[in-house]
């Protein structure tokens, strides 16, 4: 959700660089220097996991302190040669070649793992994490959960992570949105990052990513529960995110429209408010725009790209572009769901014919409509009814899972088309993850025993014997 900076699981972020900004036009060629060719294009999977105690508090939050928390296992993971990223003598993240892992605000830990050719990589390199996160787990009695939404507890009882970007973001981000809290501490995801050739590429990828958001929300919807309680929604994480800060959240109109994308997107992202800027610490930019950063200064300050990329990094639309497309509407969920994303959006964006036929399923949508939709489909999932027609989401997820399949075919090591399985099941089906959960949850009322070893990720929800 919030990217380690410079980085990404793409590798592929920029050398620092101090010097003054002086034309726009250097934050648009910021996107063309990224493109490569086809033959170089991989894929990159983030993964949010919720930790919850398997202890004496048996699905409480885990503090980032206190022996048995987040440092703990951040220092225990140096033991397989991730590298600790500091704030002061705080340990914040790790770092390992192109792969980190980070804290999000509410202690979700996330993987971002290693740009990779093929999705048995991408297997081996999250099979690898969880088999080193198991042993520390265990010892300090924690388990990670596939979920888009912590489901016990409330707001108050999960501790925020002392990270000085996070003390900035808390504070300005309620007067935007009255779920911001929501999603900075309950929410988790499975994100998606992929690249791009050329403008004209890139744009044709973005505005499908923009066109399917619904679509992937629908498919991979795993937060029915939250406070102790079913909530009534599919994607209840999806939801909040609508009242976060529409300054830098949601769709982007312009992902439709003509003209050149980097050059669009860098005049929407001119005008969103800067969070903060970087100067051995944080320092809260008091609403300034980076537009006006840039004509004016702020303080003694002059704009820079790095400051241009650490601004790129607190944009949180459905669909990002940094040097990549980031595919961001997906609730965490079960290790086949997480595999599944990478050759899902691989099957559809990295074949022209797929990407035209999948941006193709919601073209008669006008923007309002598309609003619409995904507020209806974080309520409804599957089930939700298209606008303007007489099938549901579901019609459109088999077929673009259908699209996908057809995808990798194509363009891809055919082998990849085994891991949309899962996505076929449910599309099938109309049962979504969020449906399941729901399903243990009334079997069990709302065991958290049960329930963390059924949503654990591999190895990471086992409790002990009694």
């Amino acid at each position: 959700m919030f990217t380690l900076t410079p980085v990404n699981s793409l590798g592929n972020a920029a050398e620092p660089d101090n010097e003054p900004l002086k034309s726009v036009s250097e934050l648009i060629e910021y996107f063309h220097d990224a493109g490569k060719p086809e033959s170089e294009f991989r894929v990159g999977t983030e993964l949010e996991m919720i930790g919850v105690s398997t202890g004496d508090d048996l699905g409480a939050a885990v503090p980032y302190g206190g022996g048995r928390g987040v440092r703990a296992i951040l220092d225990s993971l140096t033991e397989h040669d991730w590298q600790p990223v500091r704030e002061g003598e705080t340990v914040i993240a790790l770092s390992k070649g192109d792969e980190a892992v980070t804290i999000e605000p509410g202690g979700q830990l996330e993987l971002a793992s290693r740009p990779v050719k093929t999705n048995n990589e991408t297997r081996e390199d999250f099979a690898r994490f969880f088999e080193q996160l198991s042993g520390p787990s265990a010892e300090f009695k924690l388990g990670w959960l596939g979920l888009g939404f912590r489901p016990w507890g409330t707001l108050g009882d999960v501790p925020w992570m002392p990270k000085r970007r996070y003390d900035i973001m808390r504070e300005y981000l309620p007067t935007r949105g009255k779920l911001a809290h929501e999603m900075m501490k309950r929410t988790a995801t499975v994100q998606t990052n992929l690249d791009f050739g050329s403008a004209a590429d890139a744009k044709s990828k973005f505005r499908c990513s923009m066109s399917v958001t619904s679509i992937l929300t629908a498919l991979y919807a795993n937060s029915g529960v939250s406070d102790g309680k079913i909530n009534g929604y599919q994607s209840y994480r999806s939801r909040i995110w609508r009242d976060t800060d529409p300054d830098r959240c949601g769709l982007l109109e312009f992902a439709w429209g003509d003209g050149d994308l980097f050059e669009q997107y860098v005049q929407w992202a001119l005008d969103v408010p800067l969070f903060f800027i970087h100067r051995g610490d944080y320092i809260f930019a008091d609403g300034f725009t980076f537009r006006k950063f840039m004509d004016e200064g702020f303080r003694d300050y002059r704009a820079t790209m790095d400051d241009w990329v650490l601004h790129l990094s607190t944009l949180f639309p459905e669909a990002r572009l940094k040097r990549f497309i980031e595919v961001r509407s997906c609730d965490s969920g079960s290790a086949e769901m997480v595999l599944a994303l990478g050759p899902l959006c691989r099957g559809f964006l990295y074949s022209d014919t797929a990407c035209s036929e999948a941006t193709a399923l919601t073209a008669h949508m006008n923007f309002d409509q598309r609003n619409e939709l995904v507020l209806e489909v974080a309520r409804r999932g599957l089930a939700a009814k298209v606008p303007g027609k007489k099938y549901t989401v579901r019609d459109l997820a088999a077929e673009l899972v259908a699209i996908a399949d057809d995808g990798l075919s194509s363009c891809c090591d055919p082998t990849e088309r085994a891991y949309l399985d899962p996505l076929r099941q449910i599309a099938d089906s109309g049962r979504s993850q969020a449906d399941q959960f729901i399903d243990m949850w009334n079997q069990t009322d709302g065991d958290p025993r049960v329930l963390i070893q059924a949503v654990g990720l591999p190895g990471l929800g086992g409790l002990p014997n009694v």
